[in-house]
């Protein structure tokens, strides 16, 4: 087996030898990254010619960015669906329920009073509630897109999803704007 054996058009899961599912071992996902890593790292490729060098560049960029993608829940949702036919248009959809909406906007002003009042308890107390939230609505989104297939549903849970991860960063914001 040389060190470029490797499928450059093969998609995410296939370079890792894993089965396209959002339910996804990451021990597994680690352990692959690592071992393909240290074939194709261009550090490796130092003394090689040229060629094997902007290949070995090229390699270890796909496969950081490949890895990156499937690491995280939300960047695996979205890929995956893509795979799948179900483009879940993030840039482009924007229609969100109203009752998620509104709730989303109250956590933004409760973030805001927070924030201003410099109280780190209380953006603590939103930070480790909209975690919760975030993690049971990933494990839905495993179930929406492995088990019960609706690809859907799935991609407007996704485009949910980006709506809380966003809020989840302006706490980690705010929060070192207190602690500073």
């Amino acid at each position: 087996m040389t060190t470029f054996d490797l499928d450059f058009a093969a998609d995410h899961f296939t370079l890792f030898g894993l089965s396209q599912a959002q339910s996804l071992d990451l021990e597994s996902l680690d352990n692959c990254f690592r071992a393909i890593q240290a074939r194709v790292h261009p550090d490796k490729h130092a003394h090689a010619g040229s060629s094997d060098q902007r290949l070995a560049m090229q390699w270890a960029t796909r496969v950081n960015e490949a890895y990156q993608t499937l690491k995280s829940p939300g960047g695996r949702a979205r890929y995956l669906l893509q795979l799948l036919g179900h483009d879940p248009r993030v840039d482009s959809n924007t229609a969100m329920p109203t009752e998620f909406l509104m709730k989303q906007m109250e956590l933004r002003e409760s973030v805001e009073d927070a924030r201003s009042a410099a109280d780190e308890e209380a953006l603590d107390q939103i930070r480790v509630h909209l975690l919760g939230e975030i993690k049971s609505e990933y494990q839905r989104l495993a179930e929406l897109i492995d088990v019960s297939k609706d690809y859907s549903a799935a991609a407007d849970l996704v485009r949910q999803l980006m709506f809380q991860e966003k809020l989840l960063n302006e706490i980690d914001d705010a929060l070192e704007a207190v602690t500073a």
